[in-house]
């Protein structure tokens, strides 16, 4: 069957009985793949990646192969639902849409004409889709204008980003489709098959010509399986390796000196930091043994093309911005950035220069205050624990699922039970946030709405376009709030444009690198690339987005703000030779990175998903697994002060000794004991973008039946 063509009418660009449409992932992923559509009578059939695309190459990931069977679920939301029952039971009966809305409008008007005022109200959403227009369009505009609080969305990428801004001053990193020109690929932090799957054959064609592959990561990984080389080294202590590194590299005169004369600030400051961290005290800290770290100081300083891919997972820490930061480093000290195949990406996300202004319109409202998503807890338990301003009275909450993706899930979970406490829930299913909410809307997936897509692994603008009609009364995201602003009164013009026209604005008002891309053209090709060369070497003559011009490897905006303007390795918060009392009630480092088979949360309600995931579980090492007497197949307890959940326990030298993995995100219905690893983790802020630190984690692992817990059950 042929692609469907573009129309030039917008009111006959219906989704085709017969057909296949092309379209776009909307998932929290670097890859944000370009996709086919079958449709046949009306109904999606099947999926595939599109073959065209360069970075998606005609394949799916294991999640997303299941699109079709997640759109089509028993389960899916077909009505809006009012709460019944007492909160948190899921008892709810449909109603219209009149009624939810007209009670929605009544009730977020009342709030806002109070004492309280409209900061009352509260938005939570993050990335259940990446689009630019049912992620971040009308939702905006209708709470700016509100007047409602605003939210710092900060729970995935901040503080690592952070860490690029003040380095190389944008997130903008190297191109994925030069690594086939690298002849060393370190793959740092991530998680490249389950994470990335789509940067891999990129690293295998690298690796046919001859260039090694190593990753770094306290876990052997199922990526790390399939390198050269596993380096083990212990959570949180990546900056002292890319310093130790680094001491190699200037000792044994493998810099770039030219690259850093003339690209670079800080060059000399940042040699003397550097010698603070020979190979003895950078194994000390990073549990990497020191010739280990002298010969891949040594391979990455002889590489012609070195490509560092870096991911989220080693921000997620109290120094995780400066983690990011010094690795940023380490191309300009060796001029990597020169060639093709060269650099580190942690995200491209900083090229797609849409009009985000445009979209969000954030002159609609007044100033209002800020409240940062991961410390949901606190806003909605103690307004007075430094998120300032009226308590939150209503709770708006589409794109995420906080009840599960949210830090110390034990106050969020007490927050969500007040009962003086307004909560709308827009989403797919009936989730556990939903569970807790007054009203729940059901939302339509990324098969039944328009949309556009940037991507944070390569440079391809994507348009989504619906490949059916919405199932059952689903609503876009953007029209739910259409509806709701126009039963407020709010009645600014922008808050009744259409998605097509929306998609227009963003790309009208786009800066350079988007220059050229319309919707007109969209719709006859699906994608196109941004203006930037293939492969993009954004700073092989220098030319950094920073104040000076140049890689910033002494920083005066951290000086500015207290920080240390150099690279420096900032220890955890709960880094065990720091915090040597709570260290020795709890001595493993856990970390709960997601499932292969899930994406955050997304995907564990899909029954052929989960029982590939099998139930949560907890990966120890051999020793630690001894000393404990626990086997592989025993139902173990993990906890700490802040709570506790229960998974069955895997054995396998597969990991750090000292530290303990619990895939996640499971939904707390299909657990056990009805709890997640975020019973554990805590609502700290990181270093630099005031960040999630869900792997700064100190915990205790037993049998769950012998586990002393004195303090997780205080809810």
């Amino acid at each position: 069957m042929a692609i469907q063509l573009p129309i030039a009418d917008d009111s006959a660009l219906a989704p085709p009985r017969d057909g296949v449409v092309r379209g776009a992932c909307p998932h929290d992923c670097p890859d944000t793949c370009a996709w086919h559509v079958t449709v046949e009578n009306g109904r999606a059939v099947r999926m595939a990646g599109d073959p065209d695309h360069p970075f998606t190459q005609g394949f799916l990931c294991a999640k997303v192969n299941r699109y079709v069977e997640r759109t089509y679920h028993a389960e899916r939301l077909l009505r809006p639902l009012k709460r019944v029952g007492a909160k948190g039971s899921g008892s709810f009966v449909p109603v219209s849409w009149d009624e939810a809305l007209d009670t929605i409008a009544s009730r977020l008007g009342e709030i806002a004409r109070s004492a309280d005022g409209p900061q009352a109200i509260l938005p939570y959403s993050y990335a259940g889709t990446m689009g630019m227009i049912q992620g971040g369009s009308m939702d905006r505009r209708f709470f700016h204008a509100l007047g409602a609080s605003r939210l710092l969305r900060t729970i995935c990428s901040a503080a690592g980003a952070a860490g690029m801004q003040m380095t190389v001053g944008a997130n903008i990193g190297a191109d994925a489709e030069g690594i086939p020109e690298s002849d060393l690929v370190l793959l740092w932090g991530t998680n490249t098959l389950t994470s990335n799957p789509h940067l891999w054959p990129f690293v295998l064609r690298a690796r046919e010509r001859g260039a090694r592959v190593i990753a770094i990561d306290p876990i052997r990984t199922r990526t790390a399986a399939q390198c050269d080389e596993w380096i083990a080294i212990r959570p949180g202590t990546d900056a002292a390796l890319a310093l130790g590194i680094m001491h190699v590299l200037f000792e044994e005169g493998l810099e770039d000196r030219d690259y850093l004369e003339r690209h670079t600030v800080g060059a000399d400051d940042l040699r003397g930091r550097a010698c603070e961290y020979g190979p003895a005290r950078a194994a000390s800290i990073t549990g990497v043994a020191p010739e280990k770290i002298v010969e891949l100081a040594r391979a990455y300083g002889a590489a012609r093309a070195a490509f560092i891919r870096v991911n989220y997972g080693l921000q997620r820490h109290a120094g995780g911005g400066m983690a990011v930061r010094t690795i940023a480093c380490l191309p300009a000290v060796t001029g990597h950035w020169r060639r093709a195949g060269g650099g580190v990406q942690l995200s491209t996300s900083a090229n797609f220069d849409f009009d985000r202004h445009a979209l969000g319109r954030p002159d609609l409202g007044p100033p209002a205050r800020t409240i940062n998503m991961i410390r949901l807890g606190d806003a909605l338990t103690r307004p007075d624990a430094g998120v300032g301003g009226p308590p939150v009275r209503a709770l708006v909450v589409y794109n995420s699922n906080p009840a599960v993706v949210a830090p110390e899930r034990g106050t969020v979970r007490r927050g969500l039970a007040r009962e003086d406490l307004f909560t709308v829930v827009l989403d797919h299913f009936r989730t556990d946030t939903a569970d807790w909410a007054d009203f729940v809307l059901p939302a339509t997936t990324q098969l039944e709405h328009w949309d556009v897509h940037l991507a944070y692994g390569h440079h391809y603008v994507t348009l989504n376009r619906p490949a059916i009609a919405p199932v059952g009364e689903a609503l876009p995201n953007s029209e739910i709030f259409r509806r709701l602003a126009a039963r407020m009164g709010l009645d600014d013009p922008a808050l009744r444009d259409d998605d097509l026209t929306m998609i227009r604005q963003a790309l009208a008002g786009a800066g350079p690198k988007l220059r050229g891309i319309t919707l007109e053209g969209l719709l006859e090709t699906g994608w196109a690339r941004i203006n930037v060369a293939a492969p993009f070497l954004p700073f092989a003559e220098g030319g950094f987005p920073t104040p000076t011009g140049k890689c910033e490897l002494r920083s005066e905006r951290l000086a500015a703000e207290g920080i240390d303007p150099l690279p420096t390795f900032t220890p955890p918060y709960e880094h065990p030779p720091a915090v040597p009392e709570l260290a020795a009630r709890y001595p493993l480092t856990l970390i709960s990175s997601p499932a292969h088979q899930f994406l955050n949360s997304t995907f564990v309600n899909v029954d052929t998903l989960r029982r590939t995931a099998r139930e949560p579980e907890c990966l120890l090492h051999p020793d630690d697994a001894a000393a404990r007497g626990i086997a592989t197949g025993a139902r173990v307890r993990v906890w700490n002060d802040r709570g506790s959940f229960e998974a069955t326990a895997r054995v396998a030298p597969e990991i750090r000794a000292g530290v303990a993995w619990a895939p996640s995100l499971w939904w707390g219905r299909y657990a056990a004991d009805g709890r997640t690893v975020n019973e554990t983790t805590s609502q700290g802020e990181t270093d630099m973008g005031r960040g999630p630190v869900f792997y700064d984690n100190l915990v205790e692992v037993g049998p769950a039946e012998s586990s002393v817990m004195p303090n997780a059950d205080r809810r």
